[in-house]
């Protein structure tokens, strides 16, 4: 937006200093103003229409019509304004297009260096070196769009295919663990039943103290198998294990790419559920950060474990156009989360990279 508007101001200040060039010599017809509306008008819609070949030309032909219908000595104004127009087709129009309008633009301008008969001729050649400059860097910037719009299609089915696999392999997870689960609530709890059954038959037939401790060894065992079938029946996971499952789920929910690196000994970390909690919310919000404020389609998260065993992270993004931040709400919310459980968090960004660095330390209750 603030590139348009800069656009935008720039074409106007070219005709402003068309017709200021028109205001020393002669009272400023009516009809010069409207030409110049309806050009600046035609700009304006360059953005939004989907063929703007037919614009650039009616621009052309207000330009052409300004000049021959107030003609002025040595008034550049009009090539230059050729020149801008012509310089913004480069990003716009497709090859074909852009060659018709290459010619078009020099023989507009041919006409209106010989109409002002300054014999500065080199104006024309200047502008055929111009337009072959100009052509091939149209050609050059339409190959790198087609990339770019080829890169966005296959990072688009990228992400497909990897929330289908995600899906697919939660899927396939929770239908063995449902497998087990069924088997040893069939197995084991159903001869776990008939054990109780046949111990309270003897209890009763013959009373012993030894079929009461062997009846409540069997109740404790069944209820132990109902634990474990309950808790396999379930998707819970504890520590780092956790986080990672949550990381997963959501790139394959965003549209980023997350470069993930565990160094050694993080894994079998074991941490409470708060302090994964709060390492999955810091991750989160600094992926969303990445994502609104730095348009980075790729954020690098790095998990290790320092020398006394709390958990150091690091989660970097690229920056493409440096400038000061200010700790926002997210930013001061993720430092504060991270300060009540006893961590550090440091938020910092250098001409290439925005980073987040913090530690979370593992002790005491937040062991599992």
């Amino acid at each position: 937006m603030k590139l348009f508007i800069l656009r935008s101001l720039m074409f106007a200040v070219l005709w402003t200093g068309y017709l200021y060039k028109h205001g020393q010599d002669l009272n400023q017809p009516a009809l010069l103003w409207f030409i110049c509306s309806l050009a600046i008008l035609s700009y304006f819609l360059l953005s939004i229409v989907k063929e703007p070949f037919v614009l650039y030309i009616i621009i052309h032909f207000l330009i052409i019509v300004a000049e021959f219908r107030y003609p002025l000595p040595k008034n550049m104004y009009s090539l230059l304004l050729f020149l801008y127009i012509y310089l913004e087709a480069i990003f716009q129009l497709p090859i074909k297009k852009f060659r018709l309008l290459t010619i078009i633009t020099f023989l507009c301008s041919a006409v209106i260096v010989i109409g002002l008969k300054s014999g500065e001729m080199e104006w024309l050649i200047a502008l055929i070196l111009f337009s072959i400059i100009s052509a091939l860097l149209n050609e050059y910037v339409l190959e790198r769009k087609e990339q770019r719009e080829m890169y966005e299609q296959l990072l688009g089915e990228y992400r497909r295919l990897k929330r289908l696999h995600y899906e697919t392999e939660r899927s396939a997870r929770l239908e063995e663990r449902t497998r087990i689960a069924r088997e040893i609530h069939d197995s084991v709890g159903h001869k776990l039943t008939a054990l109780l059954m046949q111990l309270e038959i003897l209890s009763i037939q013959e009373p012993k103290q030894e079929y009461e401790q062997l009846k409540r060894l069997v109740r404790d065992s069944l209820e132990e198998t109902r634990q474990a079938v309950k808790a396999l029946k379930t998707e819970e996971n504890e520590g780092i294990a956790s986080v990672l499952q949550l990381i997963r789920k959501l790139e394959s929910e965003s549209h980023i790419m997350v470069h993930f690196t565990t160094k050694q000994g993080v894994l079998s970390t074991k941490i409470s559920n708060q302090l994964s909690v709060v390492l999955y919310r810091v991750i989160q919000e600094a992926l969303t950060n990445a994502m609104r404020h730095a348009h980075s389609r790729e954020v690098f998260v790095v998990l290790g474990k320092s020398a006394v065993g709390d958990v150091h992270f690091s989660i970097k993004n690229r920056i493409f156009e440096p400038k000061p931040f200010q700790m926002g709400f997210g930013l001061t919310s993720m430092k504060e989360r991270v300060e009540e459980v006893g961590g550090t968090l440091h938020i910092f960004q250098t001409n290439e990279e925005f980073i987040v660095q913090g530690t979370i330390p593992v002790k005491g209750d937040h062991r599992v």
